[in-house]
């Protein structure tokens, strides 16, 4: 039985008196709309408050999100809530179990490259590889792929292969004049393998590019993200903003869309873009260290380019007692996800 329905389950956490939940995305909205109007309410409530304490308190996060599963359990963006709010929170088993689930339900393999960081987690990392060599995260793209990269570059520096970490994440993304959403991130994990192999030089270039591109990005203005959604738009990288030419005073803020786990405060928001938990297992097989990686689905398109003369500033099934319980139309198991 998954925590969320166990009995003796705490209470639910409390609702901050400024949510109510329209603060979700139309998109996420829609998905809730199979609900009906008594359980409608509660899971928006409860996703909102997840995503808002996720980076702040991801044990909160996690309490919320399972929250909204005890009503809302058979929404794939739901499970997707649990699956990422308990990686947040550093409980791969639960994090693994409900992003299989959200999988499951929704045929949408985002999640493969935090799936894989889980399983590399709790010590083994040869099925971590097998994931991220299947041919479904192979056929991922924009900041999916880059997250399946990064994981597969840690966990060739795990086995001590800096050369094939560097080569891991030598992908179509990677390119030091133009910025992508994702590009922090991406430019952070070559310079760490680059410096591992031993290319401190090569590693100091990729290095002085990280703010370059953040500047770009707009992602150092540590604003308040005013919508709250589950997952970032396709187009977020479609056009990109011509910056050739300007210099640092001049880079705009490019537009990116809120993403859930990810409220869009500065790069770690911006992007879901996080550090991969560190390999290995304690005594009892489990590691739950800080932090997590958030791919969300981008598409490179042009992305935004980068001036060379810029001065430097990266489970199991649900329970069948809540399909009575929420009201949840049946139909939409096999509708598959809008985002997919």
């Amino acid at each position: 039985m998954r925590a969320a329905n166990r009995e003796g389950r705490e209470k639910s956490p409390d609702i901050d008196k400024d949510v109510d939940g329209t603060e979700l995305d139309k998109t996420v909205q829609r998905e809730l709309q199979y609900l009906d109007e008594r359980n409608r309410p509660w899971v928006a409530k409860h996703l909102v408050m997840a995503a808002r304490y996720i980076d702040v308190d991801p044990a909160l996060a996690l309490s919320h999100a399972q929250a909204a599963s005890r009503r809302g359990g058979r929404v794939g963006l739901v499970r997707e809530a649990v699956g990422l709010t308990a990686y947040a929170a550093g409980d791969f088993h639960e994090a693994l179990r409900e992003l299989r689930t959200f999988r499951r339900i929704s045929g949408v393999d985002d999640h493969l490259a935090i799936m894989a960081d889980c399983e590399r987690a709790l010590g083994r990392p040869e099925k971590a590889m097998e994931t991220v060599n299947s041919p479904e995260a192979q056929a991922l793209t924009g900041a999916a792929a880059v997250e399946v990269a990064i994981v597969k570059a840690g966990l060739f520096l795990d086995a001590e292969d800096a050369d094939s970490a560097v080569k891991a994440l030598e992908i179509k993304g990677l390119d030091r004049n133009r910025a992508f959403s994702f590009s922090p991130r991406l430019f952070e994990a070559y310079a760490d393998a680059l410096e591992a192999a031993g290319r401190d030089e090569e590693s100091a270039d990729w290095r002085s590019r990280i703010a370059v591109a953040e500047r770009a990005l707009g992602l150092d203005l540590g604003e308040e993200p005013e919508i709250v959604d589950l997952g970032a738009s396709d187009e977020d990288d479609e056009d990109g903003v011509d910056l050739q030419g300007q210099g640092d005073a001049d880079l705009p803020a490019a537009s990116v869309a809120a993403g859930f786990g990810a409220p869009e405060a500065n790069v770690d928001a911006e992007d879901g873009v996080r550090e991969l938990a560190p390999a290995g297992e304690d005594e009892d097989g489990d590691l739950l260290p800080e932090g997590f990686a958030d791919p969300l689905t981008d598409t490179y398109g042009e992305g935004e380019e980068l001036d060379d003369d810029e001065d430097a500033l990266t489970g199991g099934d649900h329970d069948d007692e809540d399909s009575a319980e929420e009201g949840f139309s049946p139909d939409v198991l096999d509708a598959g996800d809008e985002r997919k």
